[in-house]
């Protein structure tokens, strides 16, 4: 294999000269998001940079106590994403969603690490980055499930209060809404395992290629990340709406909040 073609600040600098395309067609097409596009890129530049400048130096002077505070902290950004964009739950289904991303999130990238890779836990060339995809899968797709089924649960209000008028049991009554969640969680992460490989190529396996890595190791490296990516995805999302659903009605199996 090659060796991978290091990019000079010069070069990686070129690459803004797209960004001039994108304004281009959102003029064209009247989009207002000028301020967004450029405050979401420089965004992006500042905390890419900075986790590089962080991770360059953990990777370079390896420490266990440094890789474990930097999972803690994706751990917490995450959690956070997801309850900032789901605000009004309840302090118990808050407790239960970030039970559920930090047990599932650790547990499985830690068999992914032990098991699959076999390297330390503490490792920060392997667990920083497998981390940092896990945990990334699981904010976005356990926030979309849970936005679902709160949005679905509220459009449905009146039906809901109609089965509990009746006397229909409350766990019986979330259950569609519950199951709808899940698939919405679920359903990103397999429509992009349908068409890996042949719609595109992602973008662990493009990286492992670009840096010399022979193509079939990037292949069995991207295989495992997206299986892993499925389950931490499905067991967060069960465990986060499941569970939640459950802090939402008392012993009696009786609803006491929408």
């Amino acid at each position: 294999m090659n060796d991978s073609i290091l990019m000079q600040i010069r070069q990686f600098s070129i690459i803004y000269v797209l960004l001039l395309l994108v304004l281009l067609v959102m003029k064209q097409c009247h989009i207002d998001r000028t301020k967004q596009l450029l405050f979401s890129s420089f965004k992006m530049t500042v905390q890419l940079m900075l986790a590089g400048f962080i991770l360059t130096y953990i990777f370079g002077s390896p420490n266990g106590i440094f890789t474990a505070l930097y999972l803690a902290v994706m751990v917490g950004f995450a959690i956070h994403r997801v309850l900032n964009q789901n605000p009004g739950l309840s302090l118990r289904f808050k407790v239960i969603i970030a039970l559920s991303i930090l047990v599932s999130g650790l547990g499985i990238l830690a068999f992914f690490v032990k098991v699959v890779v076999r390297e330390s836990l503490l490792n920060p060339q392997y667990v920083i980055p497998l981390g940092g995809m896990l945990l990334g899968n699981t904010m976005n797709s356990l926030s979309l499930g849970i936005k679902t089924f709160r949005e679905s649960l509220s459009g449905q209000r009146a039906r809901v209060e109609a089965l509990t008028c009746i006397g229909a049991k409350a766990e019986n009554i979330l259950r569609p809404f519950l199951l709808q969640g899940m698939e919405t969680a679920m359903l990103p992460t397999l429509n992009n395992m349908a068409g890996m490989g042949i719609v595109s190529l992602p973008g662990m396996m493009t990286g492992q290629i670009l840096a010399g890595s022979n193509p079939m190791t990037a292949i069995f490296y991207q295989i495992s990340i997206m299986i892993a990516i499925c389950t931490i995805v499905t067991v967060s999302s069960f465990a986060a709406l499941y569970f939640g659903c459950r802090t939402m009605y008392s012993k009696e199996n009786q609803l006491i909040t929408l």
